[in-house]
């Protein structure tokens, strides 16, 4: 059985960073796909960024591109997301999802894609 468990979530002021954690467990995670999804008050989960567990290749929504850092400690079994200069938007809970898939067909950027997910932690970024 696949457990995913977020932490690092926080209150932080603009400009100022987090580093979530998830830690999965349960499964070889070789041929996962894991990602960070996010969703703030009255909004949809939006995708943040994903990595291919086994090679590293990782994507960036827009908003996040040369903020955020995705990365996989194969060791630990945990996914990261470095989060520097925060702003007040990025204010949300943060999920941890994660799916097994064919390994010559991308991941996709749909929520509905994936399985497994975290329980999420809450972001809050003060201005």
């Amino acid at each position: 059985q696949v457990q995913l468990v977020e932490s690092g979530g926080g209150l932080v002021q603009a400009g100022g960073s987090l580093r979530l954690s998830c830690a999965a467990s349960g499964r070889t995670f070789s041929r996962f796909a894991m990602a960070w999804f996010r969703q703030a008050p009255g909004k949809e989960r939006e995708f943040v960024s994903h990595i291919i567990w086994s090679v590293g290749s990782t994507y960036y929504a827009d908003s996040v591109k040369g903020r955020f850092t995705i990365s996989r400690d194969n060791a630990k079994n945990t996914v990261y997301l470095q989060m520097n200069s925060l702003k007040p938007e990025d204010t949300a809970v943060y999920y941890c999802a994660g799916k097994e898939k064919t390994p010559w067909l991308p991941p996709q950027f749909s929520s509905d894609w994936y399985d497994y997910w975290g329980q999420g932690t809450q972001v809050t970024v003060s201005s």
